[in-house]
């Protein structure tokens, strides 16, 4: 089972993507990063889809009518955030872990060279077998 770093090679080699960061959505803190980052700037393109994260997982409107929050080993109640710019892709996925599921991938993506299904679906086989810890 890959941990972070595995895991953030292993989206890099996704045909077009730009840059690749596991991210807590609770801090907004990167816990890994490769590639390029939009901006130039990995942490603050963390705290910034953290942000995004954090409004989904929160949302009454986008999360089950249930409790909304994830918990240990609990699926998230979003899967995945998509974003489309006029020239990249920016996907979230939200990863499921024994503790309290507060990560999620993020890639981003060339719109040009990139296949947004075939991203979508490497990421969740991606987050399916992060390991963290």
């Amino acid at each position: 089972m890959p941990g972070i770093d595995e895991s953030l090679l292993e989206a890099m080699r996704v045909p077009g993507a730009r840059g690749a960061l596991v991210v807590d959505w609770i801090s907004g803190l990167a816990l890994g990063a490769v590639g390029e980052a939009p901006g130039g700037d990995p942490e603050a393109t963390a705290a910034e889809t953290a942000e995004l994260a954090r409004l989904s997982m929160e949302s009454g409107t986008l999360a089950p009518a249930d409790d909304g929050l994830p918990g240990p080993g609990k699926e998230p109640p979003v899967q995945d955030l998509i974003l489309t710019t006029a020239d990249a892709y920016h996907l979230l996925r939200f990863v499921i872990t024994t503790f309290d599921s507060t990560v999620f991938l993020y890639l981003w993506l060339d719109r040009a060279d990139g296949n947004l299904a075939l991203a979508r679906i490497r990421l969740a086989e991606m987050a399916d077998r992060l390991v963290l810890g």
